[in-house]
C-alpha cells in the first residue's frame, strides 16, 4: 500500500531536466520522415511519454500527482483509506471498536475462574423440649425425665399397729386386698413421687406380685408366704427383699417388730439402680381431663371387706373431685402430711377371695385370681361408669372398659383399686 501514497520516481531524475531545457526550445514544425527500425528505437529512447507530457499540460503539482498514480483497483480500493475520514471511515471505525470491546469483555470473562458453588446451611431451629409431659404412672404432669425412672413398689401393712401409716397419700397408684386373717394389705407404686418415709413394710403374695408386674416394677418387701417366695423367683421379679437388703430399710423405735420397717423411696431406688433396675417399661392407665359433674350421683361410696375394721368408705369433695377415704369409722391419714388421704379415681374390682395354703399360725392366706376378668365400678367426677376390668398376664396392666366395651379412661392423679369378693359389697349414694 505504500505506493498509494508515494509519487511516482519516474517523475524525478535526468529525464526531468531534458523535459525542462525542451520546454524553452521553440516547437518545431512537425514533418513526416522515413526512419529505419534502429532510428526509432533511438528516438523512443529521448521521446517523453504520454502521460509525462500530460502532466505537464496539468495546471498544478497535485493535478500531476493524481494523473501519474495507479488507480487502485478489487480489494486494495475496498481498504483505501481517505483523510480527513469520511462517512465510511467513521463507520467502520465505530465497527472496530465495538466488535474490539465485545472481545475484550468475553476474553476477559470466559478467562475468569468459574466461582465454585458456596453451599448454603440451613439453619432449623430443635423445638424447645416440652417442660412437663403426663406422668405414666399418674397422669399428672411432671418433667420428662421422670418417666425414664424405675416404678417402686412397697408393700405396706394395714393392722391396727401399722396404722396411720407414711407415705400411702403419695403414693400414685394403690391396690387393696386381704392377706389373711381378714387384714387388708396395699401395694404402693411411686415414680413421680418419692416420700423419704414409707412403711411399716410387710411380707409378700403372689397376687400382690402379679399387680406391681404389670408395671415393671421394683418389689419391695420383708419376707413373704412360701408361695410369694417361690414365685419371685420363677417370675423373675425385680426383688427388693428387706432380708437380702437390710442396710436399705431401718426400723424405728416407736413401735415394735415386726410393724417397724420403714425406708425412703430414694433409698430404694440406689438398691434398683446397684441391681441394675434404672426404668420401667409399661402401659398406664388409659387418662382423660377431669370432668366433674354439677349435680353428683356418686357422692358416698362404702366398699366391703372383712369386718368393720377394714371396711372403706370414700366422701366425694367437690372442690378437689376427689374422694376423701376412710376405714374402720376414722378419716385414713397420712403420717408424713398429717393429711385425709384422698385419692381421685376409686377402682372396685369384683375379683373372689379364696383360701389359699395356712401360715406358721395356722392361719389361711388370702388368694385371688387376678389373671381374667370381672366387674369393675370406677368412681371419677362424682359419679360411677360400671364396666369390666382384664389383666391377660402377669406382666401386661389392666385395662377397663365400659357396659358397652369402650375404653373406660381415668382421671390423672392417685388411682385407688380395691379388690372386693363380689358386686354386692359395692355401694354408693348420690
Amino acid at each position: 500500500m505504500d505506493s498509494d501514497f508515494k509519487p511516482d520516481e519516474r517523475l524525478g531524475g535526468p529525464l526531468q531536466g531534458e523535459h525542462d531545457d525542451a520546454q524553452l526550445e521553440t516547437p518545431k514544425p512537425h514533418s513526416e520522415t522515413f526512419q529505419t527500425p534502429e532510428e526509432v528505437a533511438a528516438s523512443d529512447d529521448i521521446t517523453e511519454p504520454a502521460d509525462q507530457i500530460a502532466s505537464e499540460e496539468l495546471p498544478d503539482d497535485s493535478s500531476a500527482k493524481q494523473q501519474s498514480s495507479k488507480p487502485a483497483t478489487g480489494w486494495r480500493a475496498k481498504l483505501a483509506l481517505h483523510w480527513p475520514p469520511g462517512k465510511k471511515e467513521w463507520i467502520v471505525l465505530a465497527v472496530v471498536i465495538m466488535l474490539a470491546g465485545i472481545g475484550t469483555f468475553l476474553f476477559i470473562s470466559l478467562s475468569k475462574p468459574t466461582p465454585k458453588p458456596v453451599a448454603t446451611v440451613q439453619t432449623i431451629k430443635a423445638k424447645p423440649l416440652p417442660t412437663t409431659v403426663p406422668s405414666t404412672l399418674s397422669g399428672l404432669p411432671v418433667d420428662p425425665r421422670i418417666n425414664k425412672l424405675p416404678v417402686t413398689g412397697v408393700m405396706i401393712e394395714n393392722s391396727d399397729q401399722a396404722r396411720p401409716q407414711s407415705g400411702l397419700g403419695q403414693a400414685s397408684v394403690v391396690f387393696e386386698a386381704v392377706a389373711e386373717g381378714g387384714i387388708t394389705r396395699f401395694l404402693a407404686l411411686y415414680q413421680d413421687t418419692a416420700p423419704a418415709n414409707v412403711g411399716p413394710i410387710r411380707s409378700a403374695r403372689p397376687y400382690y406380685i402379679q399387680w406391681a408386674l404389670g408395671f415393671d416394677a421394683g418389689y419391695a418387701h420383708v419376707g413373704g408366704s412360701p408361695d410369694g417366695l417361690a414365685d419371685i423367683k420363677t417370675w423373675n421379679v425385680r426383688d427388693l427383699d428387706e432380708f437380702y437388703n437390710g442396710s436399705f430399710y431401718h426400723r424405728i423405735s416407736s413401735r415394735a417388730a415386726p410393724h417397724n420397717v420403714y425406708t425412703a423411696i430414694a433409698t430404694l431406688n440406689q438398691l434398683e439402680a446397684s441391681k441394675g433396675y434404672t426404668s420401667s417399661t409399661f402401659s398406664g392407665f388409659l387418662r382423660k381431663k377431669e370432668a366433674p359433674v354439677k349435680v353428683p350421683t356418686a357422692k358416698s361410696i362404702n366398699l366391703v371387706m372383712s369386718g368393720p375394721d377394714y371396711n372403706v368408705h370414700y366422701d366425694y369433695v367437690a372442690a378437689t373431685n376427689s374422694y376423701n377415704r376412710s376405714e374402720g369409722g376414722a378419716a385414713q391419714i397420712d403420717a408424713n402430711t398429717n393429711q385425709q388421704i384422698s385419692p381421685k379415681v376409686v377402682v372396685a374390682m369384683v375379683i373372689p377371695e379364696t383360701q389359699g395354703a395356712l401360715d406358721a399360725s395356722g392361719a389361711y392366706y388370702s388368694d385371688y385370681a387376678v389373671i381374667g376378668s370381672g366387674p369393675v365400678d370406677v368412681f371419677q367426677d362424682g359419679t360411677v361408669t360400671t364396666g369390666t376390668w382384664t389383666k391377660s398376664s402377669n406382666t401386661s396392666q389392666i385395662t377397663f372398659a365400659t357396659a358397652s366395651g369402650q375404653p373406660l379412661k381415668l382421671n390423672p392423679g392417685q388411682t385407688w383399686l380395691t379388690a372386693v369378693s363380689s358386686s354386692s359389697d359395692i355401694s354408693y349414694t348420690p
